[in-house]
């Protein structure tokens, strides 16, 4: 099915979606991006997303040319267009076409891009049994040199990681900072469960502040799970009684094996079906 793509404030079809091949983004990664969802047709957070866009943006001296209003409706846009229900978004800017050369100064004209379209990331029997991980050997990006909390378009440190994964045998890997410390999957954020008390490393353990992290920690909160951002170890994640993940596309996910460790009793625990449970009947209520 050709699906109808944003491309600087009109719709075209998907073959006619193009970008130059001098476009900094595809020539060094200088851009930035948002993964959104959206749940019978309405995106889940989009003001959110919206921010961490224009914040992720600023961090890197981009000047997005739309206002944050008009953006949000080219999303809504977007996904009506396509008649996408349960479904997947990505927000593209990118600093736009300039010369061979890393000067932002001859780039002109930033490319904003909206494609809206289906996803599974992972297979369901994942989510009813849990997955398995690893614990991959690239660690994430030192937080001086470029900050977890700009969701730019180089990926390479987790794609990296993620190839690991996948010789592994795994499809997720879970990376370690520059400290040692558990950060975040190299796509996910990570929760444990240990002795009823929901743990996720801090923001400033390296991670991305997930919108969906922030979503699952209100839920837990609400039913009065006590929950704690703190370092965590490789040892914590091994004694934990539950783990799941968490993202934009991953959803909530069970985890139930790492680095060939059992996690509790090696099944989806009750606080992660619990909080799966209130995810689902949230972002579709």
């Amino acid at each position: 099915m050709s699906r109808q793509v944003y491309v600087n404030g009109k719709l075209v079809p998907q073959a006619e979606a193009t970008v130059s091949v001098f476009d900094h983004g595809l020539l060094y990664g200088d851009g930035v991006f948002e993964g959104l969802r959206s749940y019978g047709g309405k995106v889940f957070r989009l003001t959110e997303h919206i921010d961490r866009l224009y914040d992720s943006a600023k961090a890197i001296w981009l000047d997005i040319p739309l206002a944050r209003t008009t953006m949000a409706d080219a999303v809504n846009e977007t996904v009506k267009a396509n008649g996408i229900g349960d479904g997947y978004i990505r927000l593209i800017v990118t600093r736009g076409a300039g010369s061979l050369g890393l000067d932002p100064r001859k780039c002109a004209n930033p490319q904003v891009i909206i494609i809206a379209d289906s996803i599974a990331l992972y297979p369901p029997e994942f989510y009813e049994h849990g997955m398995e991980i690893i614990t991959s050997s690239v660690i994430r990006n030192h937080p001086a040199a470029v900050s977890p909390r700009i969701k730019s378009l180089n990926y390479l440190n987790n794609i990296l990681a993620k190839i690991e994964g996948i010789k592994a045998g795994c499809i997720e890997a879970l990376m370690l900072n520059h400290k040692g410390e558990v950060a975040e999957c190299t796509g996910d954020n990570i929760f444990l469960v240990r002795k009823g008390v929901l743990q996720t490393p801090p923001l400033d353990a390296g991670i991305l502040e997930g919108v969906t992290r922030d979503f699952v920690i209100e839920l837990a909160q609400a039913t009065g799970i006590t929950v704690k951002e703190m370092p965590l170890t490789k040892h914590d994640v091994y004694i934990a009684d539950e783990c799941f993940l968490t993202g934009t596309a991953a959803e909530v996910i069970p985890v139930v094996r790492v680095d060939a460790r059992i996690i509790g009793d090696g099944k989806p625990g009750p606080v992660t079906q619990s909080l799966k449970s209130k995810f689902s009947e949230a972002v579709r209520s």
